[in-house]
């Protein structure tokens, strides 16, 4: 991936010194980013992995649904906390998940940590198994395990060829 990106940045600076232009245009250099899009898409093939912006775009793809989990777990969270009876059931749970490596691994369990009313408590030693401490076990255990996948995926589509 970083010599894809590297190739579209000398690719565009060769556009925009080829143009022969009293000075250097933003729009000059964007043009020439952009027929560098276009070269090394029909030619990520002889690079042996992803073509660069599917990364990119599934790495946006992850901040979006962190950022909507965050917001989704912090409502949940606040109406428990307005509520005028705190009707909660704590508890501990284990996850089997699917990630490889050390990377994987920790972007997912910070991930879930960052999303209020989930902690991940423990890795197994073999580490692949989490220990995950939910606010309310009954009702937020679905929502967790779906936020995992959700997580677990999005990561897997950033990180794996």
């Amino acid at each position: 991936m970083p010599a894809q990106f590297l190739i579209n940045i000398m690719i565009a600076t060769l556009w925009t010194l080829l143009m022969d232009e009293d000075a250097l245009y933003l729009s000059t250099f964007l043009s020439g980013y952009l027929v560098g899009i276009i070269i090394l898409f029909l030619m990520h093939r002889f690079f042996g992995t992803k073509f660069y912006l599917i990364r990119v775009f599934s790495a946006i793809k992850l901040l979006w649904i962190f950022i909507r989990e965050l917001f989704q777990s912090s409502w949940l969270i606040m109406k428990q906390i307005l509520s005028p009876k705190i009707n909660i059931q704590p508890g501990i749970f284990t996850y089997e998940h699917n990630m490889r490596g050390d990377y994987e691994l920790t972007t997912l369990a910070l991930l879930l940590t960052l999303t209020p009313g989930s902690v991940v408590m423990e890795v197994s030693p073999d580490g692949k198994v989490f220990y995950i401490h939910a606010m309310d076990i009954e009702t937020s255990r679905g929502e967790v395990l779906r936020s995992i996948k959700a997580f677990e995926k999005a990561i897997m589509e950033v990180t794996r060829n």
